[in-house]
């Protein structure tokens, strides 16, 4: 009976070899395993060279169940090493019998040491790419993140994968093949400018949220953009001592430059003013009855802080008057209206490469009185980067041109460029932006030397459908130097509680960021300060 025994034992173990050596080996390194994870992103750089993205080698923490002889004894070990391992998730994995099983994604080099050091059979660690951010918050609604696979979530990094870079990565092409970096449009030393201009903005007013946008008038670049709250795309999503999700953290997700839509209030006068010098309705020395309030629908139309007098065009976009506003718009009439802003493209999607733009809305049919509201900017909710868009296209000569991430020479742009109003126009807003530069709500914008012209914006915030009499969203956007325009910069502040002087209007929030934003950056940008010069005689230079 032993005789027996121990042959079949011995019969039973030959047959194993045997099948174990005729068998095909198995890699268990690629059970359940996506063989891309190692694939390489481009580095993404600014306008000079600066490195804003870049992929770093790492390891992650895998386990074979099948080879797990005690999976107590594994998380009991494993939980020195790693901080909050779900020991039930954990223990549930190891214990499941499959072939492969991920427990931590990008480990440090000191937790891959010490984790060699505990000798666990049944784990091992596999090479992994993981996305880094060397300037964590400081372009964070313009880079976007990745996910844990180097996927990207949004911003560039998501554009950069709907232009085959995802295609490519499928198929196993980027593994280990250095890419040309992607080089934006964005000057990384104006940006953190930007960006800290808006935070301290949005803490001193006690603000709900801030930003700001740079735009070259001329090629269509984003110089910088930044709104606040942000986050750090090193650490998109973030967990509470509990385990659960930080959802006010992953609130800085949402971008409101380009994400997001608001009636943009006083500097919609702007576009209301050209439309009617393009269509010859008025002059600049065109005289509009502001005297008493205008009363239509049931509504009653009165200027802020009216002159109650009859107003020049220079005087009604000075005091902002929005009866002198409305008499303007009513020259042009409706379907004029409605195709003018169309034509600068306030009232459609936005054409750029940054994903997440938000579309406009506009009334489902214009009436009169939406017309009137539309000309001082409510009843119409665009982005403020649209809003900067269209104001370079004021100032510029007249020429729409759709904004751009990427750099771009002025050649390209002359091929892509659209003329919307005339050249007289344009001449003329320039002399409107400056005048108010120097003698109305823009003034506190100013920059000695720098020449700037601009529109203030407060409109009631909208709060859940309705008008919060307590609330507003200012709004800011001006153009510099006026004399020949290079940049326009938009400044916006959501529901200040406090600004300048205790002011929660635009002349005394987003002004101001204004300012600091032109004072600190125009050297940055390439404008040569200059002093003398007569800006009442500016709508006499030829552009």
């Amino acid at each position: 009976m032993l005789i027996v025994g121990l042959s079949a034992m011995y019969l039973i173990i030959g047959a194993r070899l045997v099948h174990y050596g005729a068998s095909e080996p198995e890699d268990t390194a690629s059970i359940h395993f996506n063989g891309n994870a190692v694939a390489t992103r481009p580095d993404i750089i600014d306008r000079n060279g600066a490195l804003l993205a870049t992929d770093v080698n790492t390891v992650s923490l895998y386990a074979e169940p099948r080879r797990i002889v005690d999976a107590d004894e594994v998380v009991e070990k494993l939980a020195t090493v790693l901080p909050n391992l779900d020991w039930s998730d954990t223990h549930k994995k190891l214990r499941s019998g499959s072939g492969f099983q991920w427990l931590r994604r990008q480990l440090t080099p000191r937790q891959q040491s010490e984790i060699l050091a505990l000798g666990i059979p049944g784990i091992g660690f596999r090479p992994e790419k993981r996305r880094f951010y060397p300037g964590a918050a400081g372009a964070s609604h313009i880079l976007g993140h990745v996910n844990i696979d180097n996927l990207g979530l949004a911003g560039m990094e998501r554009y950069i994968d709907q232009q085959g870079y995802a295609d490519l990565r499928a198929t196993g092409l980027t593994n280990d093949t250095r890419l040309e970096p992607v080089r934006l449009s964005i000057d990384m030393r104006v940006q953190h400018i930007v960006r800290e201009v808006s935070a301290r903005a949005m803490a001193e007013y006690q603000a709900e949220a801030a930003g700001a946008v740079i735009l070259d008038v001329e090629t269509g670049e984003v110089i910088a953009m930044a709104s606040v709250p942000d986050y750090d795309p090193n650490q998109p999503s973030r967990r509470l001592p509990d385990g659960s999700v930080d959802k006010d953290y992953e609130k800085g997700w949402f971008n409101r430059i380009s994400g997001a839509t608001f009636e943009m209030g006083s500097t919609f006068k702007s576009f209301t003013l050209a439309m009617g010098l393009d269509a010859e309705k008025i002059t600049l020395d065109t005289v509009v009855d502001a005297t008493r309030p205008i009363r239509m629908g049931g509504f009653t139309i009165k200027d802020f802080k009216g002159k109650n007098r009859p107003l020049s065009i220079p005087e009604v976009f000075q005091y902002s008057s929005n009866i002198g506003t409305a008499a303007v718009a009513d020259r042009v009439g409706i379907d004029g209206h409605r195709e003018f802003l169309t034509r600068l493209g306030l009232l459609s999607k936005l054409e750029t490469e940054m994903p997440g733009v938000a579309t406009p809305t506009q009334p489902k049919t214009w009436k009169k009185i939406n017309s009137v509201t539309i000309s001082f900017g409510h009843g119409v909710a665009t982005t403020p980067l649209q809003t900067a868009v269209a104001a370079a296209a004021l100032i510029n000569g007249g020429n729409l041109i759709n904004p751009t991430f990427l750099p771009r020479s002025k050649s390209q742009a002359a091929e892509i460029s659209r003329a919307v109003i005339k050249d007289k126009t344009s001449a003329d807003m320039r002399f409107l932006y400056n005048w108010n530069g120097i003698k109305g709500s823009g003034r506190g914008a100013q920059v000695e030397g720098f020449h700037v012209g601009g529109k203030t914006g407060t409109a009631d915030k909208v709060v859940d459908g309705r008008y919060a009499s307590d609330l507003n969203f200012n709004a800011f956007v001006a153009g510099f130097p006026m004399d020949k325009p290079r940049y326009v910069v938009l400044t916006i502040i959501d529901a200040p509680k406090t600004g300048l002087h205790g002011g929660r209007t635009a002349a005394s929030t987003a002004a101001p960021m204004t300012r600091e934003i032109i004072a600190r950056t125009g050297a940055l940008l390439g404008v040569n300060p200059r002093f003398g010069m007569e800006g009442e005689t500016l709508h006499l230079v030829n552009y």
